[in-house]
């Protein structure tokens, strides 16, 4: 099986969402805008507020498994596996970049 080859500042987020929260938020651009679970999560300390509540409710891995690129946007389908409702679960990471950073990223079933 062919190893998925993710753009660097993807790749870096789900590195990071492996580590902690502020890995995470070193992924972002200042401006950034996260939307999850119906919830958009603007700026770094809000994306921060969202990662530490997300990372204390839940254990889970995710294992990215296809890429597409439309418009823009890069379309990551992850399998994430954990102690959640529904676990496990193939999500889609809508992925939009800026100057190598992640300007913006919505999370949906």
């Amino acid at each position: 099986m062919t190893a998925l080859i993710l753009p660097e500042p993807i790749a870096a987020y789900f590195a990071a969402d492996k580590q902690n929260p502020e890995a995470v938020v070193r992924c972002f651009t200042a401006q950034a805008v996260v939307k999850d679970e119906g919830r958009f999560h603007v700026g770094l300390d809000a994306i921060r507020a969202w990662k530490v509540k997300a990372s204390s409710e839940y254990t889970y891995t995710s294992e990215p498994f296809a890429l597409e690129q439309k418009d823009g946007r890069h379309l990551v389908t992850s399998r994430v596996a954990g102690n959640f409702p529904g676990s496990p679960v193939d999500l889609r990471y809508d992925f939009r970049l800026e100057r190598g950073l992640i300007a913006s990223l919505e999370i949906t079933v």
